[in-house]
């Protein structure tokens, strides 16, 4: 299987997670501290939201990619 196809299908698994799922969240953290003994640390959630026309672009690349016949 060449690299292209490989880019292809995994451009059309994101593009349909992207419009199935919409948005994905992930914790960072932003500030730590240190007083004698105790250690502090403060996480964030964020999340961050996939536009329903990036879903799309991917899947039509990721499909274009795929059955567009190669060059030689």
């Amino acid at each position: 299987m060449s690299a292209i196809k490989v880019v292809a299908i995994i451009l059309i698994l994101a593009g349909i997670a992207g419009l199935a799922y919409g948005q994905f969240s992930y914790t960072e953290k932003s500030h730590e501290a240190s007083l004698g003994p105790l250690d502090f640390s403060v996480k964030e959630k964020k999340t961050v939201n996939v536009p329903v026309w990036a879903g799309v672009v991917a899947i039509l690349v990721g499909g274009v990619l795929l059955f567009v016949p190669k060059r030689t």
